[in-house]
């Protein structure tokens, strides 16, 4: 089976969409990279290093240490379940998708970050 072409891709290319959608919507970059920081443990200087080496989506999963309340991540995202996913790095991309679309729909951060 062939890798999706998501895995393969560097982060550092989809992030400023990422940042753009929330911008869009009144919100921060800042609101962006302490979503990436609560998923994957990631602190602000480890996401820019990521951000610099480029590191493909796969690699930037593998690396992080997730947060274990991700699972709390409930709902629909690109018309497909989260928690229905079952390839482990796809189900943690789209994870991240649905927070940055949490963001973006204006929930607040504490609701997106499942406190």
């Amino acid at each position: 089976m062939t890798k999706h072409k998501i895995y393969t891709t560097s982060f550092a290319s989809v992030y400023p969409h990422y940042v753009t959608k929330a911008e869009k919507k009144g919100r921060t970059k800042t609101e962006v990279d302490e979503i990436i920081g609560w998923l994957t443990g990631y602190s602000q200087k480890e996401l820019e290093a990521q951000l610099e080496k480029r590191t493909d989506f796969e690699t930037f999963f593998a690396e992080a240490s997730m947060n274990p309340s991700r699972n709390l991540i409930k709902g629909v995202v690109c018309g497909v379940r989260v928690e229905d996913i079952e390839e482990p790095t796809m189900k943690e991309i789209r994870y991240l998708d649905k927070l940055i679309d949490e963001l973006a729909k204006g929930k607040a951060m504490e609701k997106i970050l499942r406190k």
